[in-house]
């Protein structure tokens, strides 16, 4: 990871962003759940038809795994990003199926300066997972901490 391109005060009230273009495959879901998961619906296609899914859907957490890789490769990574102090709500509304395509939309619910932390902003993002169809498959919600732009540093 280089020198930091995006700073607490690059994230606004009331914006809201997309990105990603994450195709699920059949394998990576068996694989995640037998790892992590391994409940039937998410390893056995005859199985999971025969349940409330309908069919093979990718765990729960595989989603909030895969919505993080695509949080990383859109901005985290170039971000002087602290981490996070927690996430307030999970949500998952569809489920995510084989070669389901998943896109995010990032809002950004609140940024305030750190009361306890100098230099740190803190910003309340939703998160909001699509597949291709732009069917509403998952919601989180938390918050981000980021260091705020060094003095001097351009915008």
């Amino acid at each position: 990871m280089g020198k930091a391109k995006i700073y607490w005060e690059d994230f606004k009230t009331g914006e809201t962003v997309e990105f990603g273009n994450y195709r699920v495959t059949k394998e990576e879901i068996a694989d995640f759940a037998k790892e992590y998961d391994p409940q039937p619906f998410h390893i056995d296609e005859d199985a999971a038809s025969h349940t409330m899914l309908g069919g093979l859907a990718a765990s729960g957490f595989h989603s909030c795994a895969i919505m993080m890789k695509l949080i990383c490769d859109a901005y985290i990574l170039d971000a002087a990003s602290l981490g996070s102090p927690g996430m307030d709500e999970v949500r998952w509304l569809q489920p995510v199926r084989p070669g389901d395509v998943l896109r995010i939309r990032r809002t950004c619910l609140e940024s305030r300066l750190s009361r306890s932390r100098p230099g740190t902003g803190l910003c309340k993002f939703v998160w909001d997972a699509y597949n291709q169809n732009a069917t509403h498959l998952m919601s989180t919600t938390g918050t981000q901490m980021f260091a705020c732009r060094p003095s001097g540093g351009a915008v």
